[in-house]
């Protein structure tokens, strides 16, 4: 009930399962479902993903394997290895032929016929086929399976590529993110299990619930960028007290994920602009590993939200008799700050991509780092 309370909160959109539903509803939805069989395959990764999954707690790793997915295999996860991995791995293939989910972590070898991976003696890009061929659709869960990733770098030595790159033809749902939130894929999977369709997709075929916001909309340190106050140093005094992270390369401004809205490990501010370090852009796949990390990025139509009042609001005129009753000394103090608050700061640095009857122009906008 807790997730589900938190799933219609944070998903609200994209999902038939939250759609004009309470919490209880979901949650009696999922569970009269039946629990699907949930094949987990590993290749060129970090097992990041898996650890995002293990540090979920509503539910925790135990209540979703027992309780809302059949969790058949998982190489970190279970206990067989070897020869009885394997076997477990064909059994639980051939039971669910056509019905079981496979998630892929890791980027797939793909050069010289994809000798610089092997599963069990066999390549790991045959693996993929051969088993993804069977699944009732795939999800790429993390950067590296959905499209980019360190082993994708340049000069991608291994030929590394995604999981839809492979599987032409086929269903891939893609989960970027190093690593996603555990959550986005638990409501990808009960979206399936209980409503029995996919979620909404956008253009990259990741879920429109989780990656339909930009992270600077709702990120809690947007009021100091619309008031131009930016950190320009790690440890100085701007970056202590919280300060706009986008002169120090920050691409939420680009970036499509729920980060700022739904925190790892259930503790608020457990994600990188919460400690204090810009966001990489780990979700958008020309940005990710392609763009150099402290680099900024062009800011498309960067206006305050509607929560934020703006600087530069328009100030009406005062009328005869209002200027009257303040008098000389009112009237003064009334300039001073309207002109206070109109003035542009004179700082460098920031270059603003202005949207004009669907033509975007450039226009350089000044901003001082210390909100001047």
């Amino acid at each position: 009930m807790e997730f589900c309370a938190m799933l219609v909160v944070t998903a609200p959109v994209g999902l038939a399962l939250t759609n004009k539903a309470s919490a209880s509803q979901a949650a009696k939805n999922i569970g009269s479902a039946r629990r699907p069989s949930v094949i987990w395959l590993h290749f060129q990764d970090c097992t990041g993903c898996t650890e995002s999954l293990l540090h979920a707690s509503r539910p925790d790793i135990a209540d979703l394997i027992f309780n809302i997915i059949s969790l058949d295999y998982h190489e970190t996860l279970m206990v067989a290895s070897g020869h009885q991995a394997d076997a477990a791995l064909r059994q639980a293939v051939n039971d669910n032929n056509g019905k079981f989910i496979l998630v892929v972590e890791g980027l797939i070898p793909t050069k010289d016929k994809g000798q610089y991976m092997k599963l069990a003696g066999q390549p790991a890009l045959e693996v993929l086929r051969a088993i993804g061929s069977k699944a009732a659709f795939v999800v790429a869960i993390g950067s590296c399976a959905s499209w980019s990733g360190v082993p994708s770098a340049d000069p991608n030595p291994t030929g590394a590529q995604g999981v839809d790159s492979v599987l032409a033809g086929k269903t891939v749902v893609n989960l970027p993110g190093c690593p996603p939130n555990s959550y986005n894929f638990l409501s990808l999977v009960l979206e399936y299990t209980a409503m029995h369709r996919m979620p909404a997709l956008d253009k990259y075929n990741r879920p429109k619930f989780a990656y339909d916001r930009l992270i600077h909309d709702h990120c809690p340190r947007r009021g100091h960028f619309d008031a131009g106050r930016f950190a320009t140093t790690f440890g100085d005094e701007s970056h202590r007290q919280g300060w706009c992270l986008y002169k120090l390369g920050c691409k939420g401004s680009v970036t499509h994920v729920p980060c700022s809205t739904l925190c790892f490990n259930d503790i608020p501010d457990v994600w990188p602009i919460g400690i204090g370090a810009p966001c990489v852009g780990c979700t958008e796949k020309d940005i990710a590993f392609r763009v150099p990390m402290f680099q900024t990025v062009e800011i498309h139509a960067a206006t305050p939200s509607d929560s934020i009042p703006s600087i530069n609001t328009p100030i009406g005129s005062i009328g005869i008799a209002a200027a009257a009753t303040a008098g000389a000394i009112a009237g003064a103090t009334v300039t001073a700050a309207v002109i206070a608050s109109r003035r542009l700061p004179d700082g460098k640095g920031m270059h603003v991509v202005e949207k004009s009857q669907g033509t975007a122009k450039p226009k350089d906008k000044n901003i001082d780092p210390e909100g001047r």
